[in-house]
């Protein structure tokens, strides 16, 4: 019987032929779907790996199979998965809002241990500040995001919180990459139909970037920029009402994902376990319920 806030059947049928093999046969080794609902369920209620339920199996298990599957990938591959069969059958709106927000550091995601910020072939690991900055809500991490029409995630990035969204608008644009199905020739697919951006993205730099890369745009200008160019001649840039104002979907993109209690607080003292949970929390809104 499938608990509340669990994987459901549906899902589970999704992303199983997905997930690494099991274990060496004839040892004691937990089925992925419970430890799947384990890692669920620390994220929804965020509490400490040490109380999981016992229902889910030892909480070393669970968080030795989350720190895992974030190793090797597995994580985004069930995310990039998830996004190509709905963009297989036109599901994926390709009008694309951006928006940051702010979260929340516990005190106990301060702390982490010095370790070598460096792995062979994978780059950057571990960074030194581990996304962790001071705010005017204190504190905190950025939470950096794209999403499509429909309000489901294409990317996410993560950086301390004093950091400016519009400086990741370029690493959120790369990020976005759905593949085409198997089988199927092409490149995956990066380029939005239209991007949908606040006035916090309102500078020269960023709307040069869209220019560059051929992706039209609907940014409101700031008022300062409205002043300056006041009775002068020009192009300036235009702005579609009726476009901006489906730029809600990242908005309530974000209330969603905050929904899930290991998001709205940053508990992780690892700035890539984090992002892994933001994953997570972006697989779910991806599969079907």
């Amino acid at each position: 019987m499938v608990q509340r806030g669990e994987i459901t059947d549906r899902a589970w049928q999704e992303i199983e032929p997905l997930l690494p093999e099991y274990g060496q046969s004839g040892g004691q080794w937990r089925d992925h779907r419970t430890v799947v609902n384990g890692i669920l369920w620390k994220l929804r209620t965020g509490s400490p790996w040490r109380d999981l339920l016992e229902r889910y199996g030892p909480w070393q298990t669970c968080f030795d199979r989350f720190n895992r599957w974030r190793r090797d990938g597995t994580w985004d591959r069930l995310l990039a998965h998830a996004q190509t069969k709905s963009d297989a059958v036109g599901e994926v709106e390709w009008e694309v809002s951006v928006d940051e927000t702010l979260i929340r550091a516990h005190q106990h995601a301060a702390g982490a241990r010095s370790e070598p910020s460096e792995e062979p072939k994978r780059g950057l690991l571990n960074p030194p500040e581990e996304a962790l900055g001071r705010s005017k809500g204190g504190f905190s991490t950025k939470l950096n995001l794209a999403c499509d029409g429909k309000g489901r995630p294409l990317s996410v990035l993560i950086t301390p919180g004093q950091s400016h969204g519009s400086t990741q608008l370029e690493g959120l644009l790369d990020a976005v990459r759905i593949p085409r199905p198997q089988g199927s020739p092409g490149r995956p697919r990066k380029r939005p139909a239209r991007l949908l951006a606040d006035r916090g993205y309102s500078y020269e730099r960023c709307r040069r970037l869209l220019r560059e890369r051929g992706i039209p745009h609907t940014i409101p200008e700031r008022r300062d920029q409205k002043e300056r160019r006041a009775g002068r001649r020009g192009r300036w840039p235009g702005f579609d009402r009726e476009a901006y104002r489906r730029r809600n979907v990242v908005e309530r993109c974000v209330n969603k994902l905050k929904q899930w209690r290991g998001i709205a607080t940053r508990y992780e003292k690892r700035a890539v376990n984090y992002r892994a949970m933001v994953v997570i929390a972006s697989l779910m809104m991806w599969l079907p319920s």
